[in-house]
């Protein structure tokens, strides 16, 4: 009879991290006693102590998330010897909880991809580059680069990704697993290294949609079971807008795996619903989205550094390290986004609350919301991202579109699943929604993907090839 204790999985995980992780480069760090943290959850459930659904289930962390006996680096040589902060953010204290073996944290794109306006996905100066288990020169998409690649790469089956803008979508959509970016507020961002308030969230990434959920419920805790809504027979009567006239074509391999989603999802019960008028917005509108991101990072992130110590007390000092240690930290691309920071439009300010201002304006009430409104929809659909681009560290990754911009702005969620290979690389469709819109997300997306593995089965698992 197999061994089903929570050692014997661990053991299991630490294994594969052995054989598999020399090749994807998904974990920076790993927890010294993921043992003595299973034994302690065995001796749990063996006195009949179950801490709930997850306990004994095993996550990895992204390294810009608190944990008290681990670093926090975000990716950078400048956090790498300070000390663990000594706490748990909010969300790790839940894990920890919920009884799961916290196995180690994962690698990102360093600072969550804020740098430099050229960067490498899935690079940090601390962490290396990781890459994307169905092509190892493929990039594993950011900024939670090693917690998709890790869940695809079957290291652990639950990780802890953030999203500012595409952070966690991209890397759920190029490594073909799961990602849900909640509503922002939804979840706790404290003991988080921040990038903006008015956009970060931190969410679940999963093989399933519905081990995504029940991680959404550990971390929220807000009385509702996000698990739950991911049962069969929630499409039929599900109204779908579908915009192809704005989030369609940069992709053929995107837009023919969504184009078959959403036949899909009609076959499954659901009304499909062109929608022609949401926006596609012009450059001003992202132009905003910057101003906000850098005057707020620029303050919040000296607020994070003030928490810890060993650390640079603020964004210069940041810069000015990266500037010592230019043959590490700079040895692939700059810090241009960090000096605009710098030198940028101020946290508070006019212009601030203007640039904010528009962004919700045109992304919320003059977008998602007008279009949700206009059609009676439950929800809209489109292609994630293109396949994962080649890696490139000289001149930086090609992305020709992506679906996140709106929703990042108006802080409202998606929930994105992967749909096939094309050419051997997953790609995705996304779901988005209205502020608070998990469980009916959670709904749809999980019909989706239990109407495809009725179909066409699964996503293959990955190769670790390297494509020509």
């Amino acid at each position: 009879m197999p061994d089903t204790s929570t050692r014997a999985d661990v053991e299991r995980l630490l294994d594969r991290i052995d054989v598999v992780d020399v090749h994807v480069n998904a974990i920076c760090t790993p927890h010294p006693d993921a043992l003595g943290q299973a034994d302690r959850l065995d001796r749990e459930a063996a006195d009949g102590r179950s801490r709930g659904p997850l306990h004994g289930q095993s996550i990895l962390v992204k390294d810009n998330v608190d944990t008290h006996d681990l670093p926090t680096t975000a990716g950078s040589l400048a956090l790498a010897d300070a000390p663990p902060p000594g706490r748990d953010a909010t969300l790790v204290r839940r894990l920890r909880e919920a009884g799961m073996v916290v196995l180690g944290k994962t690698n990102l794109s360093e600072w969550a991809n804020l740098r430099d306006e050229s960067s490498t996905s899935g690079w940090s100066g601390y962490g290396g580059l990781t890459r994307n288990p169905y092509g190892l020169n493929r990039s594993a998409g950011g900024s939670s680069s090693g917690s998709g690649a890790a869940v695809a790469a079957g290291l652990a089956p639950y990780a802890i990704g953030t999203e500012t803008d595409g952070s966690i979508t991209c890397p759920a959509a190029f490594n073909g697993c799961v990602g849900i970016k909640p509503t922002v507020g939804l979840l706790p961002t404290d003991g988080i290294v921040p990038i903006s308030r008015s956009q970060d969230a931190p969410g679940p990434m999963a093989t399933t949609v519905g081990d995504a959920a029940a991680l959404l419920t550990v971390l929220a805790r807000n009385g509702i079971d996000y698990a739950a809504h991911a049962v069969p027979g929630r499409l039929a009567g599900k109204r779908i807008g579908v915009p192809r006239a704005t989030y369609w074509g940069y992709s053929p391999h995107a837009d023919a795996a969504a184009e078959r989603a959403v036949a899909l999802l009609a076959k499954e019960g659901a009304t499909i619903v062109d929608t022609t008028d949401l926006p596609t917005y012009a450059d001003e509108v992202w132009e905003d989205e910057l101003v906000v991101l850098l005057a707020e990072f620029r303050s919040g992130v000296a607020e994070y550094l003030a928490t810890r110590s060993g650390v640079p007390r603020t964004l210069r000092e940041v810069v000015d390290f990266n500037t010592r240690h230019a043959d590490t930290e700079l040895a692939h691309f700059g810090q241009s986004l960090f000096e605009k920071a710098l030198s940028g439009v101020r946290d508070g300010s006019a212009e601030y609350v203007d640039a904010r201002s528009r962004g919700i304006a045109a992304t919320r009430v003059g977008g998602i919301d007008k279009v949700l409104r206009a059609y009676d929809l439950d929800a809209l659909v489109t292609p994630s991202y293109a396949p994962a681009s080649p890696i490139d560290l000289v001149n930086a990754e090609s992305f020709p579109g992506s679906c996140t911009g709106p929703s990042a702005i108006a802080g409202y969620p998606l929930v994105t699943v992967p749909t096939e290979l094309a050419a051997g690389l997953p790609v995705a469709v996304s779901f988005w929604g209205t502020a608070r819109s998990e469980a009916r997300l959670v709904e749809i997306a999980h019909g989706y993907e239990e109407a495809r593995d009725r179909t066409s089965g699964p996503l293959p698992e990955p190769g670790f090839l390297t494509f020509v």
